[in-house]
């Protein structure tokens, strides 16, 4: 069974900073593109940011330019979201995501392009 799972979701107070994983396992996605959505209640899931194969090529939306930063460990089947200068409206549940039916030379920023989901991890930021 292919599983993406997220952690390191949590409260955090404006101005602070958290760290998402997203391990996989049951196979391996060290040749595909991964990315990192959010979504919040009745809002549409959106692009935060996007990881080629190899780690050379990242997307960000421009909302998160400059504070957060995607990295990936292909050893450990594992890609990261560095948040940094976090604001309230960073608050929402992140999804980690995987495009396994391409080669991963670039990367992805729709939801459609993406076959396998994490189950969410929430972000919290109190002003």
């Amino acid at each position: 069974q292919v599983q993406l799972v997220e952690s390191g979701g949590g409260l955090v107070q404006d101005g602070g900073s958290l760290r998402l994983s997203c391990a996989a396992s049951g196979r391996t996605f060290s040749r595909n593109a991964m990315g990192w959505f959010r979504q919040t209640p009745g809002k549409e899931r959106d692009i935060v940011a996007g990881i080629n194969w190899s780690g050379g090529i990242t997307y960000y939306a421009d909302s998160v330019k400059g504070r957060f930063t995607i990295s990936r460990d292909n050893a450990k089947n594992t890609v990261y979201l560095q948040m940094n200068s976090l604001k309230p409206e960073d608050t929402a549940v992140y999804y980690c995501a995987a495009d396994s039916r391409r080669m991963g030379w670039g990367t992805p920023r729709t939801m459609d392009e993406y076959d396998y989901w994490g189950q969410g991890t929430q972000v919290t930021v109190s002003s």
